[in-house]
């Protein structure tokens, strides 16, 4: 007799980073826990971070910034992913790196304003007429192809919907059925149907499926109340960057010439300041009639010092904008050069901006702090290491820095099941420490080897 061992359909998640960070670990009174949601250390951070989430919730954070200043390896990006998670998924959290603007396509401040608008969401309530239910049948029929041959074309779909109150059977146009695959809709799905545009929506699998083996990552929801057809308030999160992007798309017909010019047409359109002025005034109207709500989001901005004085002059306006979102910078420079000019600065942001920015500096980690975060990234990995590998990790921190340690990781644990070891010891860390330099010793070298290198 063959029995097989069937491996878990849930997805294997590729561990990145920051994987194992899952929020800012506070206290209800705003004060740190030691060891929480994936953080170590960095308390006071952790705190100024966690009053910034409440300042946001409480929409008192509008045309201010935030920069997260530290040197290298301090967990400047863990506390701007920390933050993104403490607000939760229905607010926008739009990362990027400061180099992202030099782009040979667009202009520098297009790049900017694109993401400003990735980072504003806008929550638009509708009432709908709505076709909603359990699925019970999903029949596609067909017919004799149009166009001859021995294809087939589907000419309708029967589809059955049930309710607690009832059940209703719906014969629906063939370009349904394309939204339903493409909703990947199977009976025993929980959907709704809107009657003007026929868009299709699947809410999740109705619980009576619950007790079944089904597919672990499934979401199961109740069988909706009351009638199937019936009206019912639909909410929609879009970013303001979505409305932009779908008006400024060209609407040409299907004739081959208009189709022609939008395959010629750069994959990157540039989206007028006109255009958005409009967008603009639609949502602000919708926001005053109270069919819609701004959900001012996060935008990111990782290595800031890479702008030049454009992109911060075009920030300082920006900010000052209604429709601002709430920025996080994060920097590792101390003072140096403005980008594109030859003033001095502290974090090679102007004088002016950094006026605009509350600011949250990041200490460097000691030994005890180190050895801890090796060990939640040990745990993460899903690795086993003994206390003098964790320790000896921990020297590499403090001599190198706590990045290197975290990456000789994963080649030690290869290095252990090559020795026939599940868990790393010092002598696998040492081994891979001797294959490996980090950034200072290589630097130490090629000051020590300088006439073997061209310069």
């Amino acid at each position: 007799m063959k029995i097989e061992e069937v491996q878990s359909t849930t997805k294997k998640q590729r561990i990145a980073t920051h994987t194992h960070i899952k929020g800012l670990g506070l206290y209800p009174n705003g004060n740190a826990v030691p060891l929480a949601a994936g953080f170590f250390g960095q308390a006071q951070a952790r705190e100024a971070a966690g009053l910034v989430v409440d300042m946001i919730r409480q929409k008192k954070m509008a045309g201010r910034a935030l920069l997260l200043a530290g040197p290298p390896g301090t967990g400047k990006t863990a506390l701007a992913l920390g933050i993104a998670q403490e607000l939760g998924s229905k607010v926008p959290f739009c990362p990027m790196v400061g180099s992202e603007v030099y782009s040979a396509e667009v202009k520098k401040t297009e790049v900017l304003m694109e993401n400003f608008r990735r980072a504003i969401g806008l929550r638009i309530k509708e009432n709908k007429e709505v076709y909603e239910g359990e699925v019970t049948e999903l029949s596609p029929e067909e017919t004799e192809s149009v166009i001859g041959g021995y294809g087939k074309s589907i000419s309708h779909v029967i589809i059955g919907l049930k309710t607690v109150k009832g059940t209703k059977q719906l014969k629906l146009d063939p370009t349904i059925y394309d939204a339903l695959i493409k909703e990947k809709v199977a009976v025993g799905d929980v959907i709704y149907i809107e009657a003007n545009s026929g868009a299709v929506k699947r809410v999740g699998r109705s619980d009576a499926f619950a007790t079944e083996f089904d597919l672990e990552a499934e979401e199961y929801v109740p069988l909706p109340k009351g009638e199937v057809h019936k009206k019912k308030e639909i909410v929609q999160d879009v970013t303001l960057h979505d409305l932009d992007a779908a008006n400024a798309r060209p609407q040409g017909g299907q004739d081959i010439l208009s189709l022609m010019g939008q395959m010629m047409k750069p994959k990157k359109t540039e989206i007028t300041d006109k255009l958005r002025q409009e967008i603009n005034k639609v949502v602000n109207r919708y926001i005053d009639e109270g069919v819609a709500e701004l959900v001012p989001g996060v935008l990111f901005i990782d290595e800031v010092h890479m702008l030049d004085i454009e992109c911060f002059s075009y920030l300082n306006r920006a900010l000052e904008s209604s429709l601002s979102p709430i920025v996080i910078f994060a920097t590792n420079r101390g003072v140096c050069d403005v980008r594109g000019t030859t003033m001095k600065s502290p974090h090679g942001i102007p004088v002016d901006l950094l006026d605009r920015l509350v600011i949250i500096r990041t200490e460097t980690y000691g030994p005890a702090e180190m050895i801890q975060i090796l060990a939640i990234r040990v745990q993460v990995e899903e690795l086993v290491v003994d206390e003098e590998g964790l320790a000896y990790l921990g020297e590499i921190g403090q001599r190198a820095s706590l990045r290197h340690a975290v990456q000789l990781l994963s080649p030690a644990s290869i290095i252990a099941k090559m020795n026939g070891r599940d868990s790393i010891c010092k002598a696998d860390v040492e081994e891979v420490d001797s294959l490996y330099l980090d950034a200072k010793s290589s630097a130490r070298l090629l000051q020590e080897q300088q006439d073997r290198y061209i310069s």
